[in-house]
């Protein structure tokens, strides 16, 4: 270990960067689906000694240390990113004539440009570097804040956050319903960066003190999780029964209007099927769940296809569906305002409940303001087949259904953003998330989408109800255990309590108070060290 650490320390130029980009990229191997925690491990391990050779050798006079620093970030990122994400490009193959020539920029590009953010957080870290167990919590801090701010800045994306790697395990989730996210992003790097003082401590007590104390801390963490998760299952609602449809439709289908009579039969015939011997179909369920943009065509200006749901719907039930929705042009203007938006339609189908989605995506449902008119002028739209993309709704807010209490309303990736899923004001009673992730077929995407979902309900102690096209559909209580589901690529329906939420957790209180205090610890720790190691 301690051989294979000095090579790595020692190696310059492009083999420093290859080696680097290879620790990120099976770094990636411990988010969803693989959920691997040691190669986390092993990437973080092999980042610490990168970090150790920044100080090292006379070439480093032509380069500053944080400059080195960031270089070797910005390799580990971009090999962390393009092994995580690569599934990103099945997007540009969905209409391959007019989106197949922009894959790199999606596969390579998107990764290069995320990658900016741990070559930050390695070069904070360099500024607090010192040798010993000090340069542990330097990297936790340095890392973690830069993930915070990969989901906070320029609209945010915090997919595949570091604590991902903790938050997909049922036992290890549990503490983010006090740390979050970004508290599970701080453990997790000090964790899996312990094993570096294998091959660099000066005796043997440094070198297995660091990985010991890492291990107990992950069976502590482990240990809490099973006692906070209670033996019976969670209290299901009095008087509600769901029903999520999952059509599986081919995204090239979905927004094609030539569908239009074959997608609705699909769709009542699916959400009318009996689900065991002596089923009765929907005669039973309260509520109906369709995926994100169910229709290719507008759900609320169709008299028609309204009158179809009302026809399906048994007296009480309500269907909560997605669907694009449009507000005619205002005083002065040329053109409609187009919105993804959830719709609850009642039994006479009359839509009752409108949500419309706040946190839209860049480039595929709407191009950035400042880029607009350079984009178009080249010919470019988004992904969506909206004329001038979806626009923001005016702000997050609770969504109030019919014989449910109010639910906190996402669509698609908002789901992702810890913290930002529960508006300001009352607390729901759950939260819904529908979406499509067919754009991008039987990739690790959708099963990362769905374990960032579920992170979500123990954050906040509600109850997960996730209808998506392609799947993972599925109800997940407030401890993130998983009621039922529908698994990837499959047709069908799912029938499920609603269990209720839990007390408002500590998260759900104090967001990210905590995680900040961690990471303020952490920097602490490796100053006050690094200031004792210089004494000494």
């Amino acid at each position: 270990m301690r051989a294979l650490a000095h090579r790595v320390i020692l190696a310059w130029g492009w083999a420093r960067a290859l080696i680097a980009f290879i620790a990120g990229a099976v770094g990636a191997f411990a988010m969803p689906p693989f959920g691997i925690l040691p190669a986390l491990a092993v990437s973080l391990t092999v980042a610490v000694w990168l970090l150790d050779g920044t100080a090292a050798g006379p070439r480093l006079r032509l380069l500053s240390t944080l400059g080195s620093a960031a270089l070797v970030g910005w390799a580990w990122g971009f090999g962390y990113f393009v092994a995580g994400l690569w599934w990103l490009g099945s997007a540009f193959l969905v209409e391959a004539d007019q989106f197949a020539y922009l894959l790199p920029f999606g596969v390579l590009g998107l990764p290069a440009v995320l990658a900016a953010f741990p070559a930050l957080g390695f070069a904070a870290a360099r500024l607090m570097w010192s040798p010993g167990p000090a340069r542990l919590f330097a990297l936790a801090a340095g890392l973690s804040l830069s993930e915070w701010l990969r989901g906070t800045l320029f609209t945010g994306f915090p997919w595949n956050t570091l604590g991902m790697a903790l938050g997909q395990n049922l036992w290890l989730m549990q503490a983010g319903a006090a740390i979050g996210l970004y508290g599970l992003t701080v453990l997790a790097v000090l964790i899996c960066a312990a094993p570096a003082a294998l091959g660099t401590g000066e005796s043997s007590r440094a070198r297995l003190t660091p990985p010991l104390a890492a291990g107990l801390a992950l069976g502590v963490l482990a240990f809490i999780g099973v006692q906070r998760l209670p033996a019976a299952e969670t209290p299901a609602m009095a008087g509600v029964r769901l029903r999520i449809m999952q059509p599986n439709l081919p995204q090239d289908a979905k927004f094609n209007p030539a569908n239009r009579e074959s997608i609705m039969a699909r769709y009542l015939a699916l959400s009318d099927r009996a689900t065991g011997p002596g089923a009765s179909g929907i005669a039973d369920v309260t509520h109906l769940i369709w995926p994100e943009s169910a229709f290719p065509f507008l759900l609320h200006r169709d008299a028609r296809a309204l009158a179809q749901i009302a026809g399906l719907l048994p007296p009480g039930t309500t269907l909560v569906t997605g669907a694009a929705r449009a507000d005619d042009p205002g005083p002065g203007e040329s053109r409609h305002h187009f919105f993804n938006a959830i719709h609850a339609v009642a039994d006479d189908g009359t839509i009752v409940a409108t949500y419309d989605k706040t946190h839209l995506v860049p480039f595929g449902e709407y191009f950035p303001h400042a880029l607009d008119a350079l984009l178009r002028g080249l010919g470019l739209r988004q992904f969506v087949h909206v004329p001038g993309g979806f626009e923001p709704g005016e702000r997050p807010g609770l969504l109030d259904l019919p014989g449910l209490p109010p639910a906190a309303a996402t669509i698609c990736y908002e789901a992702i953003f810890p913290g930002a899923v529960v508006p300001r004001g009352p607390r729901p009673g759950l939260i819904v998330n529908v979406t499509n992730d067919a754009w991008f077929g039987m990739t690790p995407g959708p099963h990362q989408h769905f374990a960032q979902a579920r992170l979500r309900a123990v954050e906040e102690g509600l109850p997960l109800v996730r209808a998506a096209n392609t799947g993972i559909s599925a109800v997940i209580d407030p401890y993130g255990r998983i009621v039922r589901s529908l698994p990837l690529g499959v047709e069908g329906v799912l029938d499920a309590p609603l269990p209720i939420a839990i007390a408002r957790t500590t998260y759900g209180r104090f967001g990210d108070s905590l995680f900040a205090a961690l990471a303020l610890c952490c920097a602490a720790l490796a100053l006050v060290l690094r200031r004792e190691r210089r004494r000494a």
